[in-house]
Formats: structure tokens, sequence, C-alpha cells
């Protein structure tokens, strides 16, 4: 339940919140601003050393001039004067010391449990079980141990006054402290180390690093300082407790290289640079002398702060008159109020992801046109490989998603913001403008992938006539640069476009979870698995899709809705019904009605779970956010006015909760939500219509609407009167196509006149047949008996 109201509120969040529509707005305006900074201001002409100034340069303003040697000098200096790290790790005496004490107590434990048993064990018994554990001891201790030494210790019988000897020593050694290379601490003697105990994290400077052990200097000590307390014991004991303690020893003060590092770039980092004033007046370059290193020096950081200041201002301007061109479109094509299309963040955040997309490809372009065209060895203008920048994909995407009207002012932005690129160009503003724009028309009723290639085509076909128009206007008459052009602008601007556009498509359908005409025409195929399911598990229920999906689809033509849309929602509005299909009507056999034996509020609550059991199946099948929502909204809030009569007959009016026998809605969202509510609940009564001639069809069709649209089911979508006048007008017409009355063939009026009976109605025609069937079968040995009977 917490997930689900989570992804309910970040999706109301998305949908309405002004916050994040305008904080949309912002960010790309400030975005655009990062992108386009490198180009905002001209970069002027700056000498080199040994050039002849050709004028006078005075500093027009105060200034500082960083020593930049004086600085880095400073900043060595500081840089030597740290001190070395070394960690110093005291836990590992206490570590060391605990695996000697209880390797050596494991091992006496055997001895003591075998005297505190009141009776001595077999001699071999417990010898065999104390070299069992010698494995365990090795681990245990840390070091291996031969089978002489291990002797020894089970003859002392592990002996604590052993383990205390080598724990002595090692606490001896390690307290003063051991390290890996004392040569290298020596390096450190006239300067002293920075001590950091690792425990503590306390630190501390030690000037004194001779007192400290290197590694085997500490095994040399072990016998030194463990003689006073050795003497006494038999040599071979001694040995081995030297040995013990040798083995054990390990540095406990090791170099930090990391945080020498991190300290030595701190302190480098705190040193100020080191600045000398220039006054404002004072001669930086005479007119006729050649230019100095020092000079050089001021002239560039004097264009270094005027710089700044021209960009930091060119920056806010720019970013202040794209965000007034964004308000200024978003209030005239994409506002709420003025167009359903975009009611919610999520689309605004899609388009706003694609103009700053391909602005940064546009930049990139610019960059990548100024370097091939200096290293490449044919003559390629950069204007040539402008034309050749797929920019056109960018429209063409956004129509795929979002329709004509708003794709053109996706290309007008586009053409803008990569004129202003390239240096304010009008020619590159036309020749984007029109080319987004008619790659957006070219794509706009896209249902197969191969219509982007043909887009493509005919774009690249536009760009050879627009790349010929420019070529005039601007005078150039290169023929090597205007066939560069043209490649350019077929192959990579037109066909290009087409292939971009054809590859980030799925990507933003997955993204963004939008549905398009291309996916929804693979929906639409009857063979899809979780259709042929449904023609399996709950054939009635398919047979009635197959048919509300022929209706909505002629109804969404007529009112300009999307018919394509209308008619896949149309075959999967009914999906939950898999799970339970016998508790639906149109799937029931033999007469049985398993409704008959349950209460109505649980008949309820069966026929309102298929909508979120549709729902799950949906997402299962990935079959669109636009499915899923018609799948929850095509019931509405409606009544189920059965099972709420049938509760109302058994308990009275008042003891019933009307709430219980409301579905949970919404309400239809979108026209072709509506029109598959209307189309829904017109077929189903539709069948049991008798005798349903076109005026019948008309009556029901007309009173189904207008009970619907009394009941207010349908006051959250954009269907108007006249829509509904139409609609009914479809349905009629769909309906009276699968009612029509068929006409008598000779055989039929034989039996007719035979059995005395003039009448024409489906239900006779029908009883007819089955007599006459019934008849051959009887006299046929060769048909097949009770064929499609369970």
């Amino acid at each position: 339940m917490n997930i689900e109201k989570s992804k309910e509120s970040i999706n109301r969040l998305l949908g309405s919140s002004n916050y994040v529509r305008w904080s949309i707005l912002v960010g790309v305006a400030a975005i655009f601003t990062i992108i386009f900074y490198p180009s905002l201001v001209i970069t002027e002409h700056s000498y080199k050393i040994g050039d002849v100034a050709d004028r006078d340069i005075k500093a027009p303003r105060d200034f500082f001039i960083e020593d930049e040697s004086a600085t880095e000098a400073n900043r060595k200096l500081a840089a030597r004067k740290v001190l070395t790290v070394y960690d110093h790790d005291k836990l590992l005496l206490s570590k060391l010391t605990t695996r000697v004490q209880q390797a050596f107590a494991d091992l006496r434990a055997v001895f003591e449990e075998d005297q505190s048993k009141g009776a001595v064990k077999n001699e071999a018994s417990v010898h065999e079980q104390i070299w069992q554990m010698k494995r365990g001891f090795e681990e245990t201790i840390g070091i291996s141990v031969s089978k002489g030494a291990y002797q020894v210790l089970e003859k002392e019988k592990f002996s604590k006054d052993i383990a205390y000897l080598i724990c002595r020593i090692l606490t001896q050694i390690l307290e003063n402290g051991v390290v890996i290379n004392k040569e290298i601490l020596l390096k450190e003697a006239d300067n002293g180390i920075f001590i950091r105990d690792v425990g503590t994290e306390t630190n501390r400077v030690v000037n004194k690093v001779k007192q400290y052990y290197g590694l085997d200097q500490a095994k040399t000590m072990v016998r030194i300082i463990g003689q006073p307390f050795l003497k006494d014991l038999d040599y071979t004991l001694i040995n081995l407790i030297v040995d013990f303690a040798q083995r054990l020893i390990q540095p406990n003060i090791t170099l930090n290289r990391s945080a020498t590092e991190e300290l030595k770039k701190s302190a480098a980092a705190e040193i100020k640079p080191v600045l000398y004033k220039i006054k404002a007046g004072e001669m930086l370059l005479r007119e006729g002398e050649r230019v100095t290193e020092v000079q050089l020096l001021k002239l560039k950081t004097l264009q270094t702060h005027i710089k700044n200041k021209q960009i930091l201002a060119s920056s806010i301007g720019a970013s202040m008159l794209l965000l007034c061109l964004l308000i200024i479109t978003y209030i005239i094509h994409i506002n709420p109020q003025s167009r359903n299309t975009l009611n919610n963040n999520k689309n605004l955040l899609f388009i706003a992801s694609m103009l700053i997309t391909f602005i940064f490809i546009a930049r990139i372009s610019s960059s990548l046109s100024e370097t091939l065209t200096q290293n490449t060895p044919f003559s390629i203008s950069s204007s040539s490989i402008l034309y050749g920048v797929p920019l056109a994909a960018g429209a063409m995407i956004v129509c795929l998603f979002m329709g004509l009207d708003i794709a053109i002012s996706f290309a007008m932005l586009t053409a803008l913001c990569t004129a202003i690129i390239f240096q304010n160009r009008f020619e590159v503003f036309i020749y984007f403008l029109l080319n987004g724009t008619m790659a957006a028309y070219w794509i706009r009723n896209c249902r197969e992938r191969k219509v982007f290639i043909k887009a493509g085509a005919k774009l690249g076909l536009l760009n050879l006539i627009l790349v010929t128009a420019i070529a005039v206007y601007m005078a150039e008459f290169s023929a090597s640069a205007l066939l560069y052009g043209w490649a350019f602008a077929f192959i990579a601007g037109g066909v290009g476009s087409g292939v971009v556009a054809a590859g980030i498509a799925p990507l933003v359908e997955i993204a963004f979870d939008y549905t398009t005409d291309i996916k929804l025409l693979e929906l639409a195929n009857l063979d899809r698995p979780i259709l042929r399911r449904l023609m399996i598990e709950a054939p009635g229920t398919y047979h009635h899709s197959v048919i509300v999906g022929s209706m909505v689809e002629a109804a969404a033509s007529s009112i300009g809705a999307n018919p394509l849309l209308a008619k896949v929602c149309g075959y999967y509005h009914d999906i939950g019904k898999i799970k339970k299909p016998l508790y639906f009507i149109e799937n029931q056999r033999n007469g049985k009605n398993r409704h008959d034996k349950l209460a109505p509020s649980m008949s309820s609550l069966i026929l309102m779970s298929h909508i979120k059991e549709g729902v799950e199946i949906a997402k299962e099948n990935k079959l669109g956010q636009a499915i899923i929502d018609t799948i929850r909204q095509h019931h509405g809030t409606s009544l189920i006015s059965y099972f709420y009569e049938k509760a109302k007959k058994m308990k009275g009016a008042n003891a019933v909760n009307i709430d219980n026998f409301l579905y949970p809605g919404p309400k239809p969202q979108t026209r072709e939500a509506a029109l598959v509510m209307l189309a829904d609940v017109v077929e189903a009564a539709s069948r049991v219509l008798d005798n349903p001639t076109p005026s019948r069809i008309q009556g029901l069709v007309q009173n189904l609407i207008n009970k619907i649209f009394s009941d207010g089911q349908l006051e959250n979508c954009e269907l108007t009167l006249k829509d509904l006048h139409s609609i009914a007008k479809s349905f009629n017409k769909i309906l009276n196509g699968i009612y029509h009355h068929r006409i008598e063939y000779p055989e039929q009026l034989v039996a007719n006149n035979e059995k005395g009976g003039n009448g024409n109605s489906d239900r006779q025609q029908a009883k007819q047949v089955q007599d006459i069937t019934r008849e051959n079968t009887a006299n046929s040995t060769g048909h097949i008996k009770r064929l499609g009977l369970s």
C-alpha cells in the first residue's frame, strides 16, 4: 500500500504540480546557458611572445596579477614541511596475545578435562586427541608448528607459563613499536613523523624515530629481551619460546602514503597566490615593442577579467531571453488549459529532454565542424558539415508522440538555438526551421518503421533544395562546396535524421511509457498471446471485445479521435475476465450461473475485480499506459444495478450500501476511454434485444448513451453533444450490420410450409435449421455426432 501511495503521489506531482512545470522551464534555460557558455563572447586577437605591438595598451582599471612561479615555489615549500604520516595499530598486540592464550588454553583444556573426571584416560587416546587438534592450534595461533615443537608443548601440557612468556616478550617489543623498513623511517629523523593511532584516532608528533625497531631488529631483540626471565628454563623450551615470539612479531607502525599526500595537498592549497597590483593607466604594452613574457602575462590577465564579466552578463541575458521564449511557447502551444494533449509534466519533461539533447548535438557539431575543416585533407567548409546535423530527428520524435503542432514549435526552438550556436546566422535558422517542420509533417501518420526512412529520403531531397537556395542567397557558387553540402544534407541531414529518429523512438517509448501507433498496430494483432488466451479461456468475452473494438474504431473516426488507439483499447478492455471467466454471463454454458449461489455483494466484488486484474495483466504484458488507463476507466463509477436491486430485494433498501455496488473508477479521462465505455454497454445490451430491427437498435443506443451521459460518467472527457450524435450513428451502423436479417433459402421455405409456419425471425430460422440438421444426422452414419458439444 505504501508503495502504491508513493507511486500515486509521484504521478500526481508529475501530472499537475506547477512547481515542477516551472522548474523544468527554468532548468532548460539554465542548461541552455551552460551549453552556450563558450560561444557567448567573441575571442579577441591575442599577442604571442616576440610579436610587435601595433598599438599602446594601458590598464583600464586596477587589477592584480599572479606571480605563478613564486606561488608554485611557496606551495612546494609548504608541502615539504608536512610531516610523513604513520599509522600505529595498538590493537595488534591485544590480537596477538589473545590468539596465543586461546590456542594454549584449548589444548590445555584436554589435559584438565581428563584430570577433572577423576580417572586417568588412556594415554594413547589423549595423545591422539592432542595431535588431532594440531591443525586447529596452528590456525588459532596464526603460525605453523613443527612436530618437534608440538611434542615439546605436549610434554609441557601446553603450560600457561609458556603462553605467558611469549605474550610478555611480544608486549615489550610491540609497545616499543615495529616498522617494516627502518631505513625509510630514518630519512625523517631530522623532521620527525606524524603518528596517528588507528584505534583511538589520536595524533601525535614523534621526533625520536630511532627508538622504533625494524622488523629484523625486533626479531633479534626477542632473545635479548627474553634472556632475564628465560634463563632458568630448559634450552629446548627457550628456543621454542624465542622461535614462537619471532614468528608472531608483525609491524604495528606503517607508512600511510595517501594521508601524507592529502596533507601535502591541503597545505599547498592553503597557500594564497602571490599577487602584485597593476594600477589603472599603467602602460602594459607600447606600440612597436616586442611582446615579452611578463607583458603577455599582464595582457592575458586583463583579458580574463574583462572576459569573465562579459560572459557573466551575456549568460544571464541569454538565459532570460530563452526563458521568455519558452514561457511564451508554453502558454501558446503547451498550456494545459488550451490543449489537453500535454496536460501533465511528464510530457513537458519529455519535450525539455529532447530540446536539451538536440541542442547539445548542435553544440558538439559546431566544434566538430571546426576540427574537421582544419584537419581534413579535403576542402570541406564548415557550412557543408552543418547541413548534415540530424536535428530534424528531434522534430520527428516529438511529432510521433506529441503531434504535429507541438513538433512545429519544437522545430522553431531548435532552429533558433542552433542559429545562436553558429554565430547567429540567419540562413542556419531558416534551414533548420524548414527542415524540422517538414520532417514532422512527413512523419505525422507514421504506423510503420519504414516510414522513418521514407520521410528521411523526402527530407534529404528538401535539404538539397534548401542548400541550393542558401548558396544562391549567400552568393557562394563553389562547385565543390555545393557538392559537399548536397552530400551531407541528403545523407546525414535527411536519411540520417530518419535513422536517428527510428533508433531513439523505442527508447523514448520505454523511458516515458508512451504508446505510438506503431506499437498499437503490433498490439492490434489478434494473434497476440494474451488475446489468444482470451479467445480460448473466455470465448464470449473475446467475441464481445472484438465487436467493441470495431464499434469504437468507427466511432473514433467519426469524431476525430484516434481510431487505432480506440480499437486496441476495445480489444483489451476486458482481459481481466481471464481470471474468472465463468462468472461472466457471456462465458457461461448450459444455463448454469455461478452467481445464483453467491450473495449480491460477493457477486459485485467479483465483477469489480476484473478491472484490477485487467490492469495487472496489462502491466505484465507491457500494453502501455493508455490501455491501462482505459481498463481502469471503462466502467467509470457506474452502478452494478442488477445485483444492487437483488440485494435490496433480499435485505431491504435501507440495509444496502450503494457504495458497495459502484465501480471504483475513475471516470473516463479521454475520448477513447469514453468510447470504450459506451460501446461496452451498448454491445452487451444489444445481445438481449428481441427482434433487433434498426429502429429497436437505434432506440437502445439512444437510451443507453443518454443514461450514461445523465449519470455524469462523461464529464471528465472532451466529448461534445455533437460527438455523441456521431457516435450513436456509428454504433447503429455497426450493430445493424451484425444483426441484419438474412433471406430464407428454398430448403428453409419448404420446411416452413410443411410445418405450417410462415415467420422469419432468427430464432425460428435457427430452430428450422436445427431440425433439418438433426434429421440429416439421424439418416447418415458418416457424420460426426455431437460436434461442438461439451
